[in-house]
C-alpha cells in the first residue's frame, strides 16, 4: 500500500511539475496580450465624390457609435492632404487586445441599431458600389510605446509612414533601433506627438513597420525633420554600422493625412 502510495504521488508530483509550467506560461500569454495595443488599418479607395460621402456617412453614423459602443474607444479617420485624384479613406481602429477584434465582429453581426444604420453601405448595389477595395493590415503596437497616444484636439496634420525591409531580420533589426536604441525617445522629445508604432504582423508590404505622427502645419513638420536629423543622439545611433538605413530600410512611405471632422484622433 505504502508502495502504491509513493507511485501514486510520484506520478501526480510528477504531472503537476509537467502542467504547472504550461499553467503559468499560458497566464503569462493571456497577460501579455493586453501588455500592446493592435491596430486595425483600412485603406478605402474610392473613385468619385458618391463613394467618399457613402463611406464617410457609414463610418460617422454607423460604423463608429457601434465601435464605440461595444468597446473600441478610439477610431481615426483621415483623408489624404494633397491627392493625386480622388482621396483615399484612411481609418485606424484600436483594439486594446487582440481577442476584442473577433468578439467586435460577432457583435456586429447581430447588432441591429448598426445594420439598420449601415444599410445604405452594407447593401450598395454592384452597380454602385460603395467603395472600389479595402486594403487592411493588422499591426502590434512597439514595446516601448504599447498604447495610442491621443494627440491635442486641434487643427492639426497627420504624417503617416511606412519602412518596408527586405527581410524579416533586418525589419526586426529597425524595431530595435526605435525599442531598444531610444529613436522613439528622441521623437516625444522633439516634439512630434507620435500617435503610435505599430510592427505589421497582417497585411501587404511585409515586412514593414508603420507609425503616425503629427504637426501643425506643413512648415513646422519641415521645421521637425530638420531637427531630427542633425539631432546629436540620432546621429549617434544612426552612425552603428549594424543600424545602417541601407541595411536596414529597403523603401519608406510617406503620407499626409488631415482628420475627418468626425475623427476620434
Amino acid at each position: 500500500m505504502k508502495r502504491r502510495s509513493f507511485v501514486k504521488s510520484t506520478i501526480i508530483g510528477s504531472a503537476a511539475a509537467t502542467v504547472l509550467p504550461a499553467v503559468t506560461n499560458a497566464k503569462s500569454m493571456h497577460t501579455e496580450v493586453f501588455l500592446n495595443d493592435f491596430y486595425e488599418l483600412r485603406v478605402y479607395t474610392l473613385k468619385n465624390q458618391e463613394q467618399q460621402k457613402l463611406v464617410e456617412d457609414y463610418l460617422q453614423n454607423a460604423a463608429i457609435p457601434t465601435l464605440n459602443r461595444h468597446g473600441i474607444k478610439h477610431v481615426g479617420v483621415f483623408t489624404e492632404l494633397k491627392p493625386q485624384g480622388q482621396t483615399k479613406i484612411f481609418v485606424l481602429i484600436v483594439y486594446s487586445y487582440i481577442g476584442l477584434l473577433d468578439n467586435v465582429e460577432r457583435l456586429l453581426e447581430h447588432d441591429d441599431e448598426y445594420k439598420s444604420k449601415a444599410a445604405p453601405y452594407l447593401n450598395a448595389p454592384a452597380t454602385a458600389p460603395a467603395y472600389e477595395r479595402i486594403e487592411s493590415s493588422f499591426l502590434k503596437a512597439f514595446k516601448n510605446m504599447p498604447h495610442l497616444a491621443i494627440p491635442p484636439k486641434k487643427e492639426r496634420i497627420f504624417e503617416l509612414r511606412q519602412y518596408q525591409s527586405a527581410s524579416e531580420a533586418a525589419g526586426k533589426k529597425k524595431i530595435e533601433m526605435f525599442n531598444d536604441q531610444g529613436e522613439i525617445a528622441i521623437f516625444k522629445r522633439l516634439g512630434f506627438n507620435p500617435v503610435f508604432w505599430g510592427e505589421t504582423v497582417i497585411g501587404p508590404l511585409r515586412p514593414n513597420l508603420t507609425y503616425m505622427i503629427t504637426f501643425d502645419d506643413l512648415a513646422a513638420k519641415d521645421a521637425h525633420w530638420k531637427a531630427f536629423v542633425s539631432d546629436p543622439q540620432w546621429k549617434k545611433i544612426s552612425s552603428v554600422p549594424e543600424y545602417a538605413d541601407a541595411l536596414l530600410v529597403s523603401k519608406i512611405t510617406s503620407t499626409m493625412l488631415v482628420p475627418a471632422a468626425f475623427s476620434q484622433i
